[in-house]
């Protein structure tokens, strides 16, 4: 179980500009990106959406954002471990073995949403180093958003587009995937990741606000996210894969935090997934999901949650927490080649939670 905080708020104006990143050293815990920003209409409120590639702006204009939001810890909480990306190298690609090489994305265009921070963009990571053309970063958040986009394409090269927007605005979740499409030529990969939860709250005093609120943004928004991207890869022919994150809380309640609000969208979003892979199948997109269960992510890691941490950690077998990477070679996996016949699936990835 997991939660990627993505959605509030309405859209505001846009910029669209190849900025030039500042080159910085990895373990720096701010850096500097100089961009130039300029205003377009995209949407009828405006979506901002900052481009970062290989060309210079012509006028800089220096921004320092924070990338605090980008450092997690790794292996098993043992201290915090900077995870820098490293892109593909294009001459061993071309010497990859045919097994090897379907786990390669070379030549797509990706999208993820909640890509900002968290699990979402160590995935946005994952997918940025196994030889993909371009990113698609969606979030709510701007400063985080801003400072992802940057240091993935300060890694790897590879040219980043974020979007800050909502993903409970349908026009302006379909105004982005046509941008996607009109500035990449395709999308070909969509990860599904922004979400919320609500935990410790016990049914009876559920505010049922808070719970149309959470429903809405990880039911509908994977949903509005979903056939955005469907509707662009019917339109190309060319099929694609779209992975939505669900959680082990759609397939077991969780214990002992009370969220069932929670749990139901996850169980809605797994069933989402199975119906979208039936309907699209004859289009060639395939549509899966991956089900994590505890995760040692930031969000987790709060004096507040030290005595559940201990009960979660005791009913997992493996007696741990998931590291935060380690969703990447799952979510290539989905993404690419290596799966073709795999549709409709839900992968749990829980260190043996859900089997007790």
């Amino acid at each position: 179980m997991f939660s990627l905080r993505s959605v509030t708020g309405r859209l505001a104006t846009v910029a669209v500009r190849q900025p030039a990143i500042r080159t910085v050293a990895p373990a720096a815990r701010a850096f500097s990106v100089t961009f130039k920003r300029m205003q377009e209409e995209v949407h009828e409120k405006g979506i901002p959406v900052h481009s970062y590639t290989d060309k210079e702006s012509s006028a800089p204009e220096e921004k320092v954002l924070p990338v605090g939001a980008t450092s997690e810890v790794v292996g098993g909480g043992q201290g915090d471990v900077k995870i820098i990306a490293q892109a593909l190298d294009k001459s061993i690609a071309e010497k990859l073995s045919p097994t090897l090489s379907k786990f390669t994305l070379v030549g797509k265009v990706a999208a993820i949403t909640g890509g900002g921070r968290g699990l979402g963009y160590n995935m946005a990571q994952a997918l940025s180093e196994v030889g993909v053309k371009a990113i698609a970063i969606l979030d709510i958040q701007q400063e985080v958003g801003d400072a992802a986009a940057a240091e993935l394409h300060e890694h790897t090269g590879v040219p980043v587009r974020f979007y800050k927007v909502d993903v409970r605005d349908g026009p302006a979740i379909a105004e982005v995937f046509s941008d996607v499409v009109d500035s990449f030529g395709s999308i070909d990969v969509v990860i599904n990741a922004a979400g919320i939860a609500d935990s410790n709250i016990k049914a009876e005093d559920y505010d049922h606000v808070m719970f149309r609120r959470l429903i809405d943004i990880n039911v509908t928004g994977s949903f509005l996210v979903a056939q955005a991207a469907g509707r662009a890869m019917i339109k190309a022919g060319t099929g694609g894969s779209i992975v939505n994150i669900a959680s082990m809380s759609g397939s077991v309640v969780n214990y002992p935090q009370e969220q069932c609000c929670y749990n139901a969208s996850k169980a809605a979003v797994i069933q989402l997934t199975k119906s979208l892979a039936a309907e699209w199948a004859q289009h060639k997109i395939r549509v899966n999901s991956i089900s994590p269960g505890y995760m040692d992510t930031a969000l987790n890691r709060v004096p507040a949650l030290d005595a559940q941490k201990k009960i979660w950690k005791s009913l997992t077998p493996q007696r741990r927490l998931g590291n935060v990477d380690e969703l990447n070679n799952l979510a290539v996996f989905l993404a690419s080649d290596a799966s073709t016949f795999m549709t409709g699936s839900n992968c749990i990835i829980d260190g043996g939670y859900s089997v007790l």
